[in-house]
């Protein structure tokens, strides 16, 4: 096993089993990133009464991704590919390796950068299960209510790093691969693991105050407007047209998009680019004009403004800087980090 850092402090990492995929650099080609096509996509989570948790692998792109906010805590493995994630009202990057619990309802989605065309297999492992059955349990094993403190963060959005998140990829893996008491057995040590982490190992990412898309139209604006950016994320981008395809007025559609992502429609649009362009300085040789260009600047005084305003540096500073002092993504919410307690 070979693990190494990136800026954020999540550990890229290879496990045994984690299926390969040699992802080209960035090209003038067409990218994919989104798995959305014409019309957005809603997560749903179908019960079965025969289980008491639901564990899976999917690839990317495919049915099952899309941005969701769902009752369910969902534990999440990122086995291969790079791109961005959406926690809440917070913005990141991830590799292979990452790992995350996110709680309930609290809106999220992983979109990789890949070429058009070309799928990830097996690309995220996930298991997802419950408040409801967790507090039973708990109810009856009260040992259980050491993990109290991480079901609270992960409303939040809960991201491990370190040896916490290499060891909970084999553990999580493992949830998928086994069924009955084994599956359960693996399941509860899983948990442990997370409860018995040290806190330098983890990160809370998304604000504490963040709204919650309570109705329909609010899931729409933000399932559009996310498909919309993703697919056209070098292009051009309007909020008119963004709007348009969640057919709503540009007024409504910005009340109720902030009100699903605690940000507004531009912020995101500007968060993301940042966030693109931080992955290729990390990752590729191209030049600053490059990059900007990939990112979605045709002009690179406003992209080296946006950078420093974005990252607190300008992007030829951020690259010479040593991964260790290179500064973590901001959260959104007007740039505030959130407290982890």
């Amino acid at each position: 096993m070979t693990i190494s850092y990136q800026s954020t402090g999540t550990p890229r990492i290879r496990l045994a089993g984690f299926p390969s995929l040699d992802v080209e650099e960035p090209t003038d080609e067409e990218l994919v990133r989104s798995p959305y096509l014409e019309a957005p996509r809603r997560e749903v989570i179908p019960p079965n009464p025969q289980h008491a948790i639901r564990a899976l692998t999917h690839d990317f792109p495919s049915e099952i991704c899309g941005w969701g906010a769902h009752p369910e805590y969902e534990i999440h493995l990122i086995t291969k590919t790079s791109g961005s994630f959406i926690a809440g009202d917070h913005v990141g990057t991830f590799q292979p390796g990452h790992v995350s619990i996110m709680g309930p309802n609290l809106p999220h989605d992983w979109v990789s950068d890949l070429p058009a065309g070309q799928v990830a297999v097996d690309r995220d492992a996930v298991v997802q299960f419950s408040d409801e059955w967790i507090r039973s349990c708990m109810e009856l094993i009260p040992e259980l209510h050491e993990i109290d403190e991480v079901l609270a963060q992960s409303t939040r959005g809960l991201v491990f790093s370190g040896a916490t998140a290499w060891r909970a990829a084999e553990a999580i893996l493992e949830v998928t691969r086994t069924q009955g008491a084994a599956q359960m057995a693996a399941f509860f040590r899983l948990l442990a693991l997370f409860a018995q982490s040290p806190k330098e190992e983890r990160e809370v990412v998304a604000s504490e105050w963040l709204g919650r898309p309570t109705d329909a139209n609010s899931l729409n604006a933000v399932e559009a407007g996310l498909s919309y950016i993703f697919e056209n994320l070098t292009g051009d981008i309007r909020l008119s047209t963004a709007a348009r395809m969640a057919y709503m007025s540009e007024p409504s559609f910005s009340k109720y998009f902030k009100s699903a992502t605690g940000t507004t429609f531009s912020a995101m649009v500007k968060k993301l680019r940042i966030a693109h362009a931080r992955r290729l300085l990390d990752t590729t040789e191209q030049t600053i004009a490059q990059v900007a260009a990939h990112s979605g600047y045709r002009n690179m005084a406003n992209f080296n403004r946006q950078f420093l305003a974005e990252v607190g540096t300008t992007p030829t500073t951020y690259r010479r800087l040593e991964s260790s002092e290179k500064p973590p993504p901001e959260v959104f919410s007007l740039g505030l980090r959130a407290p982890v307690d």
